[in-house]
């Protein structure tokens, strides 16, 4: 629901004074029966006045485009317009994750998680009414199944999302599991799209029709970072204890429909992580660690057995990108690169070597440690997070403005939809 604090709505304060009045006269030795119908008219008139003023109870509608965050505490999810506009959404004492908006932008789709424990899938209006669970699971207790990272197809408005789960066998250890799954954007039972185990980071493409997600393998290691054991040795080697054993993921992609999946990547050591598309949804780039925090940045065309394409090639530590809208490069926020420390904001070409051609975005003092890009959905605004502070960038003029320096916060701001023209062509109710 709409959090207004201990603040009340004109209406609701109107209302709460007129019956603290008539209940203080009942109360009050000099309160004489004859006066009763003076004082109900008078009431009944002010209770008149109030009902006929709705303005007063309903915050302004939002305008487009809106921005989501969390807050720093994650006890709130915040809406942003451009025109100054600002609503709190607080449901519950659970902590608040924002992910997106459904695609006529009219409801947002959120977390609500306990520390450290599981976390649920939600969708609710603007104003914070009708808060729907999304995911209906009962062959699992309650605190057995979890979901993370919801994405949003842009297309048809299925949420594919990290599962995670926990069997209990009969006289076995538990088994936990992590999928990628989704579900209707009305809700209900989870469809799997991976079955092996191990899987994160579901992204959809932006034509909706194409899902990429990165899944992990284990591998016996080898004498060094560079190396694994041949599968021959392994074959007829001793058995490799689990806790000696690596994890590491590649790249792969499933049709929205489930029915064509491949595997993007297999590198022999290293996993992939944070994919991202192309507008046009031909293009994915990625980061490629041989060992943790020792990031490179690739591009692969979503064909199978395509060939991945290396962009940078001394090690950086790679935060987070995002594409330009017309698709001639990425921004990347990249640490300890081109010899500067901190995290910058970097236009990655798409060809070329990106240790000595990349050039730093935007060229603006006033933004450092810069994390979280993110474009509006026409490409006129690029939102970003500065020292945790939100930035919003008008590409037009190249200005950066500070919204609200009084709310920093550690989260990815959401942009809604390109569809979404206000809150006030919302359905009611």
């Amino acid at each position: 629901m709409l959090d207004l604090g201990n603040q009340r709505t004109p209406r609701a304060a109107c209302l709460q004074r007129d019956v603290d009045f008539v209940g203080a006269r009942r109360a009050s030795p000099a309160y004489v029966s004859p006066l009763r119908s003076v004082t109900f008219v008078w009431f009944a008139a002010l209770l008149v006045l109030c009902l006929a003023s709705p303005a007063l109870a309903q915050p302004s509608p939002l305008t487009a485009p809106l921005l989501a965050t969390s807050s720093t505490e994650l006890d709130r999810i915040i809406l942003y317009d451009l025109n100054d506009g600002r609503r709190d959404l607080r449901f519950d004492a659970r902590l608040h994750y924002v992910w997106g908006f459904s695609p006529d932008g009219c409801r947002v789709i959120v977390t609500l998680g306990e520390r450290g424990g599981v976390s649920r899938l939600y969708s609710a209006r603007l104003d914070g009414e009708d808060l729907r669970p999304l995911v209906q699971f009962a062959d699992l207790s309650a605190n057995d199944w979890s979901v993370w990272e919801p994405m949003v197809n842009p297309a048809d408005g299925r949420i594919a999302f990290t599962w995670f789960r926990r069997e209990r066998p009969p006289g076995e250890d538990p088994r936990e599991t992590t999928h990628i799954a989704w579900v209707a954007q009305e809700g209900g039972a989870p469809q799997l799209y991976s079955v092996s185990g191990d899987e994160h980071t579901p992204i959809w493409s932006p034509s909706g029709t194409w899902l990429a997600y990165v899944a992990y393998n284990r591998r016996i290691p080898g004498p060094d970072i560079f190396s694994t054991v041949p599968p021959t040795e392994a074959a007829i080697g001793t058995p490799v204890p689990d806790d000696e054993m690596v994890n590491e993921a590649d790249l792969w992609v499933i049709s929205a429909d489930g029915t064509l999946k491949y595997r993007l990547t297999a590198f022999p050591v290293g996993s992939v992580s944070a994919p991202r598309w192309s507008p046009d949804s031909t293009l994915i780039s990625f980061v490629y660690s041989p060992t943790i925090a020792n990031d490179t940045y690739w591009l692969i065309g979503n064909a199978d057995a395509a060939i991945a394409t290396q962009l940078s090639f001394e090690w950086a530590l790679a935060v987070e990108s995002t594409w330009q809208p017309d698709g001639r490069a990425f921004l990347a926020t990249l640490r300890d690169f081109q010899g500067v420390s901190e995290n910058r904001l970097w236009r990655m070409p798409l060809v070329g070597n990106a240790d000595s051609d990349a050039i730093q975005y935007p060229l603006d003092p006033a933004l450092r440690f810069i994390d979280y890009p993110r474009y509006s959905p026409d490409g006129r605004y690029l939102a970003l997070r500065s020292e945790y502070r939100l930035v919003v960038i008008d590409t037009q003029t190249n200005t950066p403005r500070f919204i609200d320096e009084s709310a920093p916060g550690n989260t990815p701001p959401v942009w809604s939809p390109l569809g979404f023209t206000g809150e006030s062509a919302c359905p009611a109710g």
